[in-house]
C-alpha cells in the first residue's frame, strides 16, 4: 500500500524548511531543522504545518525556544532568534499572517454554538421537568394513613 502525500518526502511543500540547516554541531555536521526537531521528540511534518500556518513573528519565536533548547554548535543560544527568522522565511504561506488564525477560530466558534445551544435548551428543559415533577409530587403526595389502633382498643 502506498503511503499518503503527506508522507512524501519528494514531494513534501515543507522541504525547504525542514532540509534547511540550523547550523554546524561540534563534530562538523550540519544539523537540519528535520533532525534538530527529531532530537526534541517533535514530528517535524507537523511541526512545520503548525507552523506555516502562524504568523511569521509568533512562529520565529516558538522556533528560536525549540532552538535555544539544542546543544551549541557553531551558534550560540543568543542566536536562536536570528536562526528561526531566517529558517521561518523557508515556510510556504498558508494565507494571511494572523487573518488565517482568526478566521479558522471563527469558524471553530461558529460550529460550536449549535452544540452550546442544544446542550443548554437539554438542561433547561431537564430542570423544568424535574421542577414539574416535584411539584406534581408534592401535591398528590399521600395523607398520612390514620392511625389504625383506635384509643378504645389501648
Amino acid at each position: 500500500m502506498p503511503l499518503g502525500p503527506q508522507f512524501s518526502l519528494i514531494h513534501s511543500e515543507f522541504n525547504e524548511f525542514l532540509f534547511a540547516p540550523v547550523g554546524k554541531e561540534e563534530n562538523g555536521a550540519v544539523l537540519t531543522v528535520l533532525s534538530a526537531l527529531t532530537r526534541l521528540g517533535i514530528d517535524p511534518w507537523g511541526e512545520a504545518a503548525r507552523l506555516s500556518a502562524l504568523p511569521k513573528e509568533t512562529a520565529a519565536r516558538m522556533l528560536a525556544a525549540a532552538i535555544a533548547v539544542l546543544p551549541e554548535g557553531d551558534w550560540k543560544v543568543s542566536d536562536a532568534p536570528a536562526i528561526a527568522a531566517r529558517l521561518v522565511d523557508r515556510l510556504p504561506s498558508h494565507g494571511m499572517p494572523g487573518v488565517l488564525a482568526t478566521e479558522r477560530e471563527k469558524k471553530r466558534n461558529e460550529k460550536s454554538r449549535p452544540v452550546r445551544a442544544k446542550w443548554v435548551l437539554r438542561v433547561v428543559l431537564t430542570a423544568a421537568l424535574l421542577l414539574f415533577l416535584s411539584q406534581l409530587y408534592d401535591h398528590h403526595s399521600p395523607e398520612p394513613a390514620p392511625n389504625i389502633v383506635s384509643s378504645t382498643q389501648r
